[in-house]
Order: C-alpha cells, then structure tokens, then sequence
C-alpha cells in the first residue's frame, strides 16, 4: 500500500505536477486507434508556462454552494477569460483540499493534464463535506443511498447533482455539459458522480478509484489488513472541528525502519493506545468491523451502478499498490448491469496515478520502452472528455487498451478480458518446481514454521511508508528464507501470455487454526541478460525475479467474507482467492516462479495464527504455527490463470 499518497493526494491535482513527458513513442503506432485528433503542444504534462497561463486567462472565484440540506460546500471556479465562447464544466471533489485558498491564489495546474489548460475549460474544485473549507460532518466513503425519502437524506451523490445544478445555473457562458474525473479517493467521488442521475454530466472518468476498502482496496485485501493505514489516517483521520485551511500534522515517528516499528508495536491496541490515544474515529471503527459487516458493505458503489447514463473511462495501473481492485470491478460491473453503456477501460504500467505525471516510460528497475503516460493523456485522456464534452473530434478507443507488460504493447480488446483467453492451470509440483501439467504422484507437501515475531518482509529496504516499487521488486531477498515456499518453471521454450485474473487454488493443512497466504507470482529473467537492459546503473538484471502479481487471503475468510471460519488442525483445506488481473507475456527464455509464504510485513499486519478478533488481540495471542502446502493429487495446488 503506498502511503506516499499522504503527500501524493494532498490536492487532488498533486500527481499531475512536474511532468517531463515527450511525445509517444513510435512503438504504439500498430497498437493504436487509427482515428485520434490533433492534440495541443502541451502533451508534456505540466511546465513553468502553465502557472502564468493560468493567471493571464483565467478568473478565479470562490462559492460556498447550498446543497438540499443547507450545507455549504467550498468550492474553486476556474472561468476563462475568453467569452467569446461557450465552455463545459471539469469537476474534482476531493477530500484532499481544493488549495491555494484565495481568489488571488491561483493553482499552478488545472485539469487531469496540463494539455486542458490551454483547451479551454471551466475548472471547478471542491471540498467534499466535513473536509477543509466546506460545512458538515465527513463521512469516510460516505454510503449511497438509494432510498432517500427527504432532503435530509443526503449522500456524495445528491452533493454532486446540487452542486452540478447550481453551477449550471449561476456560471454564465457554459455550454451545459459537464466532465468529472477524480483519482484515488477523488476517483471513488467521481464514482458516486455516477449514481447522482443528473442529465448534464455527459462523462465520468474514475481513476483509481477507492471502490471497496476491505475486499480488494487500501484497507484490507480478503481481511488482511494493510498496515499503512496507520500512516495515512494519523494525518487524514484527524476530526476536523470546524472549516479551515489548515493542513492537520501527521505523525514524527521515531524512526524510518518501518518493520522494526510495526514489530515493537505490535497489536492495534498498541497503535491506538500509543499514538492514536483514541482520537482518530476511523480507525477505531476498523477495528468494531473486522468482517465484511454492513458497515464496509454499505461504502462500495458497485451495486448500483445501474442505468448508467454518462460516458465512463475508466483508469488503473498493473503496479497499483493502493487502488487496482477499484478500476477492474468498476469497469466489469458497469458492463454486467448496463447492457448498452458507453463503458471504457484503460491499463497501463503505472503505480497509483502514474497516468498523470511523468513519462511512465519505466517503473523501478523495469523499462517499458516508451512513454506510456504521455500516450494515455495525449490519445486517450484529452480526446475523451474533448470528445463528449465539446463535440470535437472523433473517438474510436477500444473498450479495453490494454498494456501488455513483458511485450511492452498496447493492445485492444472488444472485451476484458479478452474473449480469446482460456482458463489454464499452472500447478505446484514437488520438489520446487512449477509444472503446466497436473503430477500423479501419491500424496506430496511443502511444509515451513511461521513466526509472527519474525514475519517475511514485503521489501529488500529499509523503510517506514511502504512505497510502491515493492509491486515490482526484485523477490530474490525473500526466496532465500525457510518460510517462503518457491516453485519455479522450466525455461520457457516460447512466449506466455496471461490476460486475466489469476486465481490462486491452495490446498492447505496448518497446526493453528487461521493463517495468511501470500502468493506472488513472478517473471524470472535469464542469467544471461545483460545488466545495459537495467533502468538504472548498477542493477543486475542477471536473474532478475520481477513481481508480477501478489496478494493476501486471511484464510478465515476463505468461504465467506462476512462469516470468518476457523481451520481445523491437521485438516486439508482448499483456500481460494482472486489475485487480480495481468496482462503479461513471460517472453522465452524466462521462467515462470510462484512463491507461497504466510507473512508480508510489515505491509500486511501480522496473523496470530489463532482464530481470534485480530483488531482486539494480545501480542501473546501471536503464535508460530507449521503449515503444509499440498502439491500432488486431487489436493494439488495450482493457479487458474487466462492465457492467449
């Protein structure tokens, strides 16, 4: 989980700044849709002229806009000075600040990219109630409610259609069309943008989007609990008394070795006890909800995303640390309730909002051989919201562009995944190796001791805010430990393609009676590959064990989310759980590795490895426990992957 985002999100249009992006690379050109319009000569992102531009061509005005309610909610309105001419409307709401604060203080960037500028929008930004500068009371991931009855009944979705409603009606020389986009918890507002119903805004781009934070999003992933929250919510989960401008102090930590930290505090209770002293709400509902209860249920928006009228664009990252979960479900479950919505997606190689700053041209130690960012704000981004929002040009983006990591392409696809790709198994064979055919042998295991007082670490580094490079890290540190199981391929003999999610089916036995299991599926490089291929000088690509996909299942949850079961000493039991989608070739000469382990920390907090409310135990609650992996027979355990 990257908590970098404490600075990241700050402004809701922090990640866009400081981009040195250039043109794409000539690479795409056979990927690309063949019709794309001419685009500004700002494709660099943001640079020094925007902040003057901004100033020369625009007025800036501050509204506190009533919503049903009587709230007010603070609000930015950027208006170009140019009147000759009609404009449409780009809204963020964020809970992450609309700053500077002053009608004279202007922004030095407006828009998702700085190609917007110069394009000629009305820009609005606005703090989400209870946050900054706006009245009420902050709900985190605030529940839609499909049955309101009164104005009292209020949600994120009635403050964004007041609030469309007053713009359209009070800022003169729009045109009647408005865009939203948002990224990470700005992406869940624009979600609920959605649900609002109001017939004006014409296209929706969620990116990133914050979607169920105990499935598969920032707080918890299959009930593993990601231990970066605390970070986060020392800063962003402080209760905010009255409107202010005022950015809340996060916590000065006496130390940067995060695992020693977590390791030293080692219960909930600790951390609330010790640093939070009981005053940051949030938190303390995490640890009153530790099961899929009504209280997480009620936050996600994907069941009502129905009768889906604007045009949606979707956007994740493949090295999305925070947010990878919110984009596939969102994408997926538009398309499943809405036969003939305007429904996109795009994938690129990205960390959390990597789309919108930098080149994306690599991710830490891996070069993508081109400018995959620049691309998608340049032919994909732009020409969206140009397209629906002022009628100019034309757009022929497939449903689904994908990036294919490994090839380093783009592809596009009528569907995702794509309709080609068949389910395969990849199984778990004896003796260390990782086979595509199923083993006969009588019945084999892998067994390790796991050792809360001494979890595998998620990082090489040493570190407090987990980053985002481990979802691309190099995995041979942990491969060498007793409690990490490593199953790896034979050399490959040709190109292997995975599109889809992976499912990972264990076949488990423990001596306790709950457990985590991590998998991570991995791109082993060739001994032979020299180290001029690295991103940076002094990396050795020789044998390099890329991290494609990982994540957590707390195996309580195995069966169901909402009613945790214990496992039985010494039973076999199969654990099954999605990893999320790649897309992703393992060119020849490379092999394929999985590695199986039952920690990953101080990412994931540790498991007691007792069945026991985790939020609420002691630290001698925490237990060594020997688990087997089973890998032969009816019981092997293998992944169900997609393959072209």
């Amino acid at each position: 989980m990257n908590r970098d985002r404490i600075t990241l999100k700050l402004v809701c249009v922090i990640t866009l700044l400081f981009s040195l992006a250039i043109p794409a690379n000539k690479l795409f050109a056979q990927h690309q849709p063949k019709t794309i319009p001419a685009i500004a000569k700002n494709g660099r992102g943001f640079n020094k002229e925007d902040s003057a531009f901004i100033r020369d061509n625009y007025i800036k005005i501050e509204k506190l806009i009533p919503v049903r309610d009587g709230v007010k909610l603070f609000t930015s309105i950027y208006i170009p000075k140019d009147t000759s001419r009609k404009y449409p409307f780009i809204l963020c709401r964020t809970p992450y600040s609309v700053a500077p604060y002053g009608t004279s203080e202007f922004k030095t960037s407006l828009g998702p990219s700085g190609l917007f500028i110069r394009e000629g929008y009305i820009f609005v930004y606005q703090d989400v109630r209870g946050k900054w500068e706006s009245e009420g009371d902050f709900v985190d991931t605030r529940p839609f409610n499909p049955n309101k009855k009164s104005k009292k009944d209020i949600d994120e979705s009635t403050d964004t259609y007041d609030t469309v409603d007053w713009l359209l009606k009070n800022i003169s020389n729009n045109n009647g069309r408005v865009g939203v986009w948002g990224i990470s918890y700005p992406g869940f507002y624009a979600t609920q943008t959605i649900l609002s119903g109001h017939p004006a805004i014409k296209a929706v781009s969620p990116q990133a989007p914050v979607t169920d934070w105990f499935i598969g999003d920032d707080i918890t992933h299959n009930g593993a609990f990601f231990l970066g929250n605390f970070l986060f919510f020392s800063n962003f989960g402080q209760v905010r008394p009255e409107p202010t401008t005022k950015h809340a102090a996060a916590f000065d930590l006496p130390t940067q070795d995060g695992y020693q930290f977590f390791l030293r505090n080692g219960t909930f209770s600790d951390l609330n006890d010790k640093y939070y002293k009981h005053q940051i709400p949030v938190w303390i509902e995490f640890m009153n909800h530790g099961t899929y209860d009504s209280y997480w249920q009620s936050r996600t928006p994907l069941p009502y995303l129905k009768n889906v009228k604007p045009a949606v664009l979707t956007v994740g990252g493949w090295f999305d640390a925070e947010d990878l979960y919110g984009p596939l479900k969102t994408f997926q479950t538009i398309n499943q309730n809405n036969q003939n919505a305007d429904n996109r997606l795009v994938v690129g190689p990205w960390s959390h909002g990597g789309f919108a700053r930098g080149t994306g041209s690599s991710f830490g130690n891996i070069d993508f051989g081109s400018e995959t960012s620049v691309y998608y704000r340049e032919k994909v981004e732009l020409p969206f919201f140009n397209y629906y929002l002022k009628n100019k040009g034309t757009l022929e983006l497939p449903k689904a562009l994908i990036f294919e990591t490994g090839t380093n392409v783009w592809k596009n696809y009528p569907q995702w995944p794509p309709v080609e790709a068949h389910d395969e198994n990849i199984y778990l064979s004896s003796q260390g190796k990782l086979a595509f055919s199923a083993t006969t042998d009588t019945v084999t295991f892998d067994e390790y001791v796991s050792d809360p007082k001494k979890p595998v670490p998620f990082t090489s580094e040493t570190r407090l805010n987990p980053g985002a490079e481990y979802m691309i890290e190099d995995q041979r540190f942990a491969a060498t430990r007793t409690d990490v199981l490593v199953y790896t391929s034979e050399i490959l003999d040709m190109n292997k393609t995975l599109s889809g999610p992976i499912i990972a089916d264990l076949f488990v036995s423990t001596t306790g009676t709950d457990a985590d299991f991590v998998v991570k599926v991995i791109d082993v490089f060739p001994d032979t590959l020299k180290n001029d291929q690295a991103t940076k000088p002094g990396i050795q690509l020789s044998g390099f064990q890329e991290l494609i996909r990982a994540d957590v299942i707390r195996a309580k949850f195995r069966n169901s989310l909402t009613n945790p079961e214990p496992l039985i000493p010494g039973k076999v039991t199969e654990v099954k759980f999605e990893l999320r989608d790649v897309a992703h070739t393992f060119l020849k000469g490379h092999k394929i590795q999985v590695q199986v382990q039952s920690s990953w920390f101080p990412l994931v907090d540790r498991n007691p490895q007792q069945f026991i409310d985790i939020y609420h135990a002691k630290e001698s609650d925490y237990t060594k426990a020997t688990h087997r992996v089973y890998t032969s027979g009816e019981q092997q355990s293998h992944l169900i992957v997609k393959t072209l």
